[in-house]
């Protein structure tokens, strides 16, 4: 058996991801900076109408496209005239386990399956646990989900205790660890050792799946109401979720349709932090992995990540995590609809952006997510006081990350902030020549960095040349 020390187990990830995916993802670099992005969606993953049946043998997708008729109303009062675009959301709780990550799994075990696998395994904190338990359960595997759950003082927050319990109810075997590095080496440890099935959120069958999401969008939209939406609104986190939209959008030839990423800002908070663990109300949907994964999309589970935000990314906005709590409020007493927090991060920004859009415009909240008992805004409030964060109400744009919760007092105080896609871009730009090593680049490489950074070739070298020691032959 191989030796399991931290040090050994490190040093042999690529080969043990390699085995656990099933991936070689060595067939599609072409040198140190450039992979072939597009023939590894294409090779490995699966085309849109093979994903559509295999996710309707599961009961996954063909959700509800729903007005929030009343929030639109809000919307217009504030907006000034001539403005207020109507506002849908696309209620993807109707999944089996509850989310749009249903979409993500589908396909991963699937083909786990087709390629027998007894069992799968993923690391997450999240919705992606349940929703890969449940479609495990469909198809007759075994599901690991390795959790990281706990601050050194042994408290967990309520919300992924809350997504533990959904995991465990779909049959799964939940592995609940401290915050830190222990939470690799233990998902490798746990690869190595069951010969499981790698059901990473970050490979192609993972992204393929969500682009049904973007898909049926446009294709209910233009059934409905006969018109494609001026804007999708994506909870951004790890990238995934607006990647796979974004494309499927793309695939349904909707080429004005504007995508943009919205997060909580968690601004000054460490994910990675013991202190700073805790004292965030949100798991997932907010900078603190909107940023890094935008930047560098490569620091995931696999060698490449086939989620990459920056390609698809239109505008990037962030959200106030007193913010989210009452638009999480108004959905349920204003629209009947009670969900969870991560769906909310992107309709909080959309009830802003629709006062900036005309009033025949639409704009699409592209996901809902379930609730549960640790879910619900009173229990992650509570969780806050607890661990020193002050809660009160007041004006959002006073809040602090870490240090308070600042409620509205009015829907007029929700704003969406943009964040400097430049200085996003470029950030990306340093670390891809930083990690490639790369002085030189051809025009093989600077067409590869524009699609990675949405800019056209023209405009991606004018950022390296005012920005970069590096030479440029095209």
């Amino acid at each position: 058996m191989a030796a399991k020390t931290y040090q050994e187990v490190m040093e042999r990830r690529n080969q043990i991801m390699k085995e656990a995916v099933g991936i070689d993802y060595d067939r599609f670099r072409r040198n140190e900076l450039v992979f072939d992005y597009e023939k590894m969606m294409a090779e490995v993953g699966y085309q849109l109408d093979e994903i559509r049946e295999i996710q309707g043998q599961t009961g996954v997708g063909k959700t509800p496209l729903l007005e929030l008729e009343n929030l639109t109303a809000i919307a217009r009062k504030l907006a000034p005239a001539g403005k207020g675009a109507r506002i849908f959301i696309k209620d993807e709780a109707s999944n089996p386990s509850g989310s749009f990550k249903a979409r993500r799994a589908s396909v991963s075990v699937y083909h786990a399956k087709k390629q027998g696998y007894s069992g799968v395994v993923a690391a997450t904190s999240g919705n992606y646990g349940a929703a890969v338990a449940s479609q495990a359960v469909m198809r007759g595997l075994d599901t690991i989900i390795v959790q990281e759950v706990y601050d050194s003082q042994g408290k967990g927050q309520p919300e992924i205790l809350e997504k533990g319990r959904k995991c465990e109810a779909y049959g799964a075997e939940v592995l609940q660890l401290t915050v830190g590095p222990e939470l690799f080496y233990t998902f490798l440890k746990v690869l190595e050792d069951t010969g499981f099935f790698n059901a990473s959120l970050y490979t192609p069958f993972g992204i393929a799946g969500v682009e049904t999401l973007g898909f049926e969008i446009i294709s209910q939209l233009r059934k409905d109401e006969g018109q494609d939406p001026a804007v999708v609104v994506c909870t951004n986190a790890g990238g995934g979720n607006l990647t796979g939209t974004a494309r499927g959008i793309n695939k349904a030839g909707a080429k004005e349709t504007a995508v943009v990423g919205a997060s909580v800002d968690l601004s000054g908070l460490h994910m990675a932090s013991d202190r700073d663990f805790n004292r965030k109300s949100f798991t997932t949907g907010h900078t603190g992995f909107g940023i890094p994964f935008a930047t560098w999309p490569d620091r995931a589970d696999v060698p490449l990540n086939a989620a990459r935000a920056l390609r698809y990314m239109d505008r990037y906005v962030t959200v106030k995590q007193g913010e989210v709590f009452y638009i999480t409020e108004a959905l349920a007493q204003l629209e009947g609809m009670e969900r969870g927090p991560a769906g909310n991060t992107s309709l909080a920004a959309a009830v802003a952006l629709a006062q900036e859009m005309d009033r025949d415009e639409i704009i699409v909240v592209q996901e809902t997510e379930y609730t549960g008992a640790g879910k619900h805004p009173i229990p992650q409030l509570n969780f806050a006081r607890e661990n020193g964060v002050e809660i009160r109400r007041g004006d959002p744009e006073d809040e602090v990350p870490g240090e308070n919760i600042i409620i509205p007092e009015e829907p007029g105080q929700i704003k969406a902030r943009d964040l400097d896609l430049k200085r996003i871009r470029l950030s990306y730009l340093n670390k891809a020549l930083e990690n490639s090593g790369l002085k030189e680049l051809g025009r093989e490489e600077v067409k590869f960095l524009s699609a990675e950074i949405n800019l056209s070739v023209e405009k991606t070298r004018e950022l390296l040349e005012e920005n970069f020691e590096v030479e440029i032959r095209l």
